[in-house]
């Protein structure tokens, strides 16, 4: 489960240094993954968004893929995806 608050402290985690291997270190109970943000369908909503980066929330089993999800309840883990800007 990531709470509301848990969201905002992996939050300012990454304002700081958005690192993955630093994230996993800080909440080693969650599992990270990183991409851009063109890589993330439209169809899903960020669950935290700042200057810079998107999170969404994943979840999965050990052994299973993990998926986005809307479901903060289910969520085992973030996808940190840095924005993209058109020039």
């Amino acid at each position: 489960m990531i709470t509301p608050r848990l969201l905002v402290r992996i939050g300012e985690a990454i304002q700081l240094n958005p690192a993955v291997s630093l994230l996993r270190r800080h909440f080693p109970d969650l599992h990270f993954s990183e991409c851009t943000g063109d890589d993330v369908s439209p169809r899903y909503r960020a669950a935290l968004s700042f200057d810079g980066y998107d999170l969404y929330l994943v979840s999965g089993a050990p052994g299973h893929c993990f998926e986005l999800t809307d479901d903060p309840a289910t969520a085992t883990g973030i996808l940190v995806a840095a924005k993209t800007y058109d020039a």
